[in-house]
């Protein structure tokens, strides 16, 4: 007896895997596991909304549907453990939030449906084989939008109308870091706007790179969206006060922690119950 689940994500990305509906069992509840790399408490927001889009489809937690959640509090070697105890529990979908929690449950699982829900750019880091196309058992949204980089630089120079140095914060090894520093390139030529980009690789580094901005005398910060800084927006947000830079901000939760701009596309903007994922269709098949 072979079972398939089908997960339909509809929000700024959609990808349908292809299975065939033979048979359903409306008798057992779904279980979904949730692997996260963070704190379950550093985006209630978010885990909100996670339960509101369910409720949207009829999904109430604890009458018929449960969700096993796992959390690797910012200690990402846990991950792969965390996700082969949720194919342990024979979960029906893993859920996963950001591309290290994405590729420990790729690892474990290979027939388990693993909706993505904060992945930057699956196709560089190889989870899918193309957006039309992904293949495999990984589905789920991106947030891959490098143009709204540009975008970000464009909004700071109208806060700032005399910015000439910027200084772009990021990670290097990010797959979709290289998208995004040629889409500011563009922007601030077309703006006579100098940048330099600092590559953040610890939350340890963030201190030592608002030293070096102040040293090199920029006068604005524009961060991507990579996990040292999200991990750390708390600590960003207060430097980029303490410093006196006007900030652009990847996330509505940096501007939760205090920050003052941010633009961001349809995952922040389509409402709390589309943030992370607008809708889950569960199809139970059985094939004799």
């Amino acid at each position: 007896m072979k079972k398939k689940i089908t997960v339909l994500t509809l929000c700024a990305m959609l990808f349908a895997p292809s299975v065939s509906a033979e048979a359903q069992q409306p008798q057992k509840i779904p279980l979904i596991g949730r692997l996260s790399p963070g704190s379950p408490s550093a985006n209630p927001a978010r885990t909100e909304a996670f339960r509101q889009g369910l409720r949207e489809l009829e999904y109430v937690e604890g009458k018929n549907i449960v969700i096993e959640r796992r959390s690797a509090e910012k200690r990402l070697d846990r991950l792969p453990a965390l996700a082969a105890e949720l194919v342990r529990l024979k979960v029906d979908i893993i859920v996963t939030a950001g591309p290290a929690a994405t590729r420990a449950a790729r690892e474990a699982t290979s027939t388990i449906p693993i909706v993505m829900t904060n992945d930057s750019d699956p196709v560089a880091t190889g989870f899918i084989a193309s957006l039309s196309h992904p293949g495999g058992n990984i589905t789920g949204l991106s947030t891959f939008a490098p143009e709204l980089s540009g975008k970000q630089l464009e909004l700071l120079k109208e806060v700032v109308p005399k910015l000439s140095r910027v200084a772009v914060l990021g990670t290097s090894t990010s797959p979709s870091t290289v998208h995004v520093l040629k889409e500011i390139e563009l922007a601030a030529r077309a703006l006579k706007v100098k940048f330099q980009f600092l590559d953040v690789q610890n939350p340890e580094d963030i201190e030592s790179t608002f030293r070096a901005i102040k040293k090199e005398r920029a006068e604005a910060v524009l961060l991507l969206a990579t996990g040292p800084l999200a991990s750390q927006r708390t600590q960003v947000v207060d430097l980029a006060v303490k410093n006196r830079l006007p900030a652009m901000y990847p996330s509505l939760d940096f501007v939760e922690a205090g920050g003052a701009y941010e633009l961001r596309h349809a995952l922040y903007r389509l409402g709390p119950a589309r943030r992370y994922v607008c809708g889950q269709d569960f199809e139970r098949q059985e094939a004799r």
